[in-house]
């Protein structure tokens, strides 16, 4: 403390030096003491600090005063209170002093204190917010000296935004100084007052709130003069932006006078009411929606209004030339008025518009019908500024758009011919009409905003351009031209053909193939690396372009093959480039050979080299590895093989490195050239390739797992006598995934087709006997190893579910081994010995095969699947009931009759057997063929389910239910009438199942059924207000379901059902 109190001494003595350098380095050093978190001061040294700087503000050179202001900062947080009130009171008083320097440094200072004042919880901001807020409203009122009232202002205004809160007792007279400075002459004042009380009305009470709209309307009825009545309704607009959610009450009494004065003949007081309806429409939703058309009305009336320039409305101007165009620009110039002030008026109509078309998803196929016609016939608007704002507020609306283009063919959005797509794709020629002249101008801004539009447009509506191409490529070379366009513009024209290429089909672009290789070619060799880049991009969207290898093609690429070619090949040579172009290349020249390659097979000597240098450096591996699965998966059969004897053992070794996407990628890679090159892939190379795999089987990515297990399914298509070390090395990872609880979809899938591989190409010790032998070890002979701990089964439960189907598509892959196991399975569930865990995956497995094969030739399966419902485990039960529900779904004839019929001779298994019902209809509904099967027994389920609607126990009444809904979105049309039917049962029970039913019918992807869903929804809803609260339960779940998966089917029931639910 003692040697910084010493330090500090000597600073401050160096500050009185008359030496102004001394001065200035003093109070240097001083500010990088102030700014250490460690310093602190004793209470001689604080005052003495406090002194010395509040006298350097008086310093008669600048660059002093400058420094002490910036002290002042992280002095606040370094001193006591006392002396901060000490500051503040001084840089107070010096604010009215008669010297305007002084003046400007200690408003400076104020600012800086503010600034730097602790958080408001703090009680040091309250009393320091208190002592300037007293001298500051005293400060504004001084009318006689304007300089004086702007600082005053402008601190008044950081006060209120950071300790509106600390101020409330100040707020009365914070507000009588600053209403009346509303009519200051000085149109400055007006304006910071304004901010002032924007930020005032953030915190005051209510009542000081509707005092002050009060006051303004009451201003605004007088409408003494035009000056004032442009202040009143800016300030209007500003108390919206910051305190919309207050101003929604008043909003009935505001909107008619800001209507009026839009339409008085003064463009400034114009542009205000605009301003104000935009901040109504952003910040008021809910109370300006009764508004919304005249506000419409407006902006669109005011989007035209240019009254010092004539317009030549001819709709011959698709027909003009360039030189017309640049003689119209500088009629431009002779009508650009300073005093003209028309073009504020058309860009807050515009912002207004884009904040409506922002705000309205409801009204969206209007504003398609009467707001996009007239934006777009604007376009042709003569000042940029206006323009860029017209581009902003169509691309709003293409975006709000993009949400619906999604549902667009879903029966349950609108009609088709009124949805918001539809007519956005009648709109498409007048767009392009009204653009690409536009797209010629000299201002690169205007043909950015072009470009943005079309972009979105192609977003929203791929496709939508085929027919225009033509009218579009000229604007497009134009701006690829080096005279006519800067970096940005050329980057922004690159994208814009990427996005355009990407979105449309190939033939729409074969006639100006010629016109458009010419710019890009020259563009990739651009010294600028971002051009380079995205010309890049461009060539390899060209190149599936001017010859897909998806679709036939009649058009001639070959002119355009070696130019494409080389341009890339410069690019992938050169090492000195940046990383993004480097990558771009790689792939670039991937896609050439994909689609060109046969074109080129004296060039592939020259590249594959390159190709091999890429894959081993590590920063271009990955794109390389990209490009490499890209050629090698290609149709036309490029021949790769000179590289593979040193590639593959590259890409091998990348399977153990520590880097995800690298491995995801590398699997992909050797999964496409082990089905495309085996017979070139020597067993070396292919034990390169396994010794990798093994650890890659892991639950612990299941995504690596299932590429691995599909790598290895290929493997044994091609090289089935390289694998004689898969049952050592790899099969008994793959058993430890088969037991893993995590263990589903793409990973399951891919483990199912490795398993019917292998026991169908007769490796050694992979036969059907050991590879079924491996399976069901686990679980009929547990050990310590592969038990869970403290689990009463010998596997996890989601195991049993895993290795059922493992072991099916062995029985389905081998029938004649099969039929042993399948009576070895029904012996398994029969038998007395057999442990619970034994009798699960038995019954699962029979559930497995049994869907895929007839098992009615088993005569005691139905007994003894019905035995299992019997036993005491509940795991055993639900399998069994599982399996019986799959076993009919292989022969629905023999079984499901069976199912109905016990379902109604044994009550005490009900439950279990209505969960097989449900099962069927589950598995019978994932393909039309499957719905088809089962049609033909709809009406004796649906009429056994209604027998059961009315059971007492509720698990019960939910799988009916479950069953209902299902089985309603097999044949919608007829059923749903009958489930409505229903609704007037006398019984609570039936009506609370219909209604569980109809929330069964609801998901979350489009279905056929959603159109008729959505006319009687409302019906089911009616129950909201039944008068057994069971029911009312049921119908609030069911509105939540729809809430949440599918909220279209409710959006025009709400206003009736909120008021039934609050």
């Amino acid at each position: 403390m003692a040697s910084v109190s010493y330090h500090i001494a000597n600073l401050l003595e160096k500050m009185t030096s008359s030496d102004k350098d001394f001065r200035f380095m003093a109070t240097n050093d001083l500010m990088s003491e102030l700014q250490k978190d460690s310093i602190k001061l004793d209470d001689d040294s604080e005052r003495k600090v406090v002194r010395m700087l509040l006298k350097l503000l008086e310093d008669k050179n600048g660059e002093v005063q400058n420094l002490a202001v910036k002290c002042l900062g992280p002095l606040v947080s370094k001193v006591k209170e006392f002396q901060v009130e000490t500051i503040v009171d001084t840089l107070c008083s010096n604010m009215v002093s008669e010297k305007e320097q002084l003046r400007d440094i200690s408003s400076i200072g104020l600012k800086t204190v503010i600034g730097e004042l602790p958080s408001a919880s703090h009680p040091l901001a309250a009393s320091v917010c208190k002592r300037i807020t007293g001298r500051i409203t005293g400060a504004i009122a001084k009318v006689d000296d304007v300089s004086v009232q702007l600082e005053a202002l402008d601190i008044l205004g950081d006060l209120l935004s950071r300790f509106g809160g600390l101020l409330i007792t100040f707020h009365p007279t914070i507000q009588q100084a600053l209403t009346p400075q509303l009519s200051s002459p000085r149109l400055a004042v007006r304006k910071r007052s304004i901010i002032a009380l924007g930020h005032l009305v953030m915190s005051c009470s209510t009542q000081m709130f509707n005092t002050l709209i009060d006051f303004l309307l009451e201003e605004l009825t007088t409408n003494a003069n035009i000056s004032t009545t442009r202040t009143y309704v800016q300030c209007i607009g500003a108390i919206t932006r910051q305190a919309g959610h207050r101003i929604g009450e008043h909003i009935e009494a505001i909107m008619p006078k800001i209507v009026h004065f839009c339409k008085v003949e003064d463009d400034e007081l114009r542009e205000y009411c605009l301003q104000a309806f935009e901040s109504f429409v952003r910040r008021c939703p809910k109370e300006i929606t009764p508004h919304i058309p005249t506000i419409t009305k407006l902006c669109l009336k005011y989007l035209c209004y240019d009254p010092n320039y004539n317009y030549d409305d001819d709709d011959e101007e698709s027909s003009m030339d360039v030189e017309v165009s640049e003689e119209e620009g500088e009629t431009d110039d002779e009508y650009s008025d300073d005093d003209d002030m028309s073009w504020k008026v058309r860009r807050a109509s515009a912002k207004c518009l884009e904040a409506i078309v922002a705000t309205r998803h409801e009204i969206l196929p209007d504003l398609y019908r009467n707001v996009s016609p007239a934006i777009i016939a604007r376009f042709k608007e003569r000042e940029e500024n206006v323009k860029a704002d017209l581009f902003h507020a169509y691309i709003t609306l293409l975006k709000q758009t993009r949400p619906t283009t999604a549902s667009s063919t879903d029966p349950d959005a609108m009609e088709q011919g009124d949805s918001p797509v539809a007519l956005l794709q009648t709109q498409v020629p007048g767009i392009v009409r009204a653009l690409h002249k536009q797209m010629k101008e000299k201002s690169i801004k205007t043909r950015q905003g072009c470009l943005a539009l079309l972009t979105e447009l192609v977003t929203v509506l791929p496709g939508a351009l085929a027919d225009h191409i033509p009218a579009l490529i000229p604007g497009i070379i134009f701006s690829l031209g080096d005279k006519n366009s800067s970096s940005n513009m050329k980057i922004d024209t690159l994208a814009f053909i990427h996005c355009l290429m990407s979105a449309h089909a190939p033939e729409v672009f074969h006639p100006h193939i010629d016109v458009i290789v010419p710019p890009v070619v020259h563009a990739v060799g651009d010294p600028f690396y971002k051009i380079t880049s995205e010309a890049l991009l461009v060539t390899q969207q060209l190149v599936k372009v001017i010859r897909p290898l998806e679709s036939e093609n009649a058009f001639d690429f070959a002119p355009y093959v070696s130019v494409l070619y080389h341009t890339t090949l410069s690019r992938l040579q050169a090492a000195d480039i940046d990383q993004e172009v480097k990558e771009r290349a790689i792939s670039c020249m991937g896609q050439i050979l994909c689609n060109l390659g046969d074109c080129l097979p004296s060039e592939l000597s020259v590249c594959l080299p390159i190709f091999l240098e890429r894959l081993k450096n590590e920063i271009t591996r990955l794109t390389t590895v990209k490009a490499l699965t890209k050629m090698a998966g290609s149709s036309l059969k490029i021949d790769l093989r000179p590289m593979l004897g040193e590639a593959v053992p590259i890409l091998a070794s990348f399977l153990r490195k520590n880097h995800r996407a690298l491995k995801l990628s590398t699997l992909t890679c050797l999964d496409v050239l082990v089905q495309n090159y085996g017979s070139a892939l020597s067993p070396d190379m292919v034990e390169n390739i396994m010794c990798e795999l093994p650890p890659l089987v892991n639950e612990s990515d299941l995504h690596i797992s299932q590429l691995t297990l599909s790598l290895l399914t290929s493997l044994c298509e091609t090289h089935s006598s390289s694998m004689a070390n898969i049952s050592a090395e790899i099969l008994p990872e793959i058993m430890v995934l088969v037991r893993s609880p995590l263990l589903q979809g793409g990973a399951l899938m891919a483990l199912l087709a490795l398993i019917e591989r292998l026991v169908v190409t007769g490796i050694a010790k992979v036969s059907f006997r050991e590879l079924l032998q491996m399976l069901m070890a686990p679980v009929y002979v547990p050990s310590s190893r592969t038990q869970p701990h403290n689990s009463l089964f010998a596997v996890h439960k989601q195991a049993f579910h895993s290795i059922a189907k493992c072991v099916a598509k062995l029985v389905i892959s081998c029938p004649q081994e099969g039929s042993a196991v399948i009576n070895q399975f029904v012996n398994d569930v029969k038998s007395a010995k057999s442990t619970d865990s034994v009798r699960l995956l038995a019954l699962l497995a029979l559930g497995e095969i049994g869907k895929h094969e007839d098992l009615s030739a088993q005569s005691e399966l139905k007994d003894v699947l019905l035995s299992a419902f019997c036993s005491h485990n509940e795991e055993v039960k639900s399998a069994a009931s599982y399996a019986l529900g799959l076993v009919s779904c292989g022969n629905l004839l023999h079984y499901l009759p069976f199912v109905l019929a016990e379902i109604e001779k044994d009550p005490k298994h009900q439950y279990l057997l209505l969960h097989s019902l449900k099962e069927i209809i589950s598995s019978e509904s994932a393909s039309q063929d499957d719905i088809n099967h089962l049609k033909p027994f709809v009406d004796s389920i649906w009429n056994k389910l209604f027998e059961h609607c009315e059971c007492t126990e509720e698990g019960t009444r939910n799988v009916v239910a479950e069953c209902l809904g299902k089985l309603t979105l097999i044949d919608p049309d007829n059923l749903l009438p009958k489930l409505k039917q229903f609704l007037s049962s006398p019984s609570w029970l039936a009506r609370s199942t219909v209604v569980t039913a109809m929330k069964f019918t609801i998901s979350d992807q489009p279905q056929p059924m959603d159109a008729l869903l959505r006319s009687c929804i409302g019906d089911f809803l009616q129950t909201l207000e039944d008068e057994d609260l069971n029911v009312r339960r049921v119908a609030l779940v069911a509105f939540n379901s729809a809430a949440h998966n599918k909220p279209s089917l409710i959006r025009d029931l709400l206003d009736s059902v909120l008021v039934q639910l609050y």
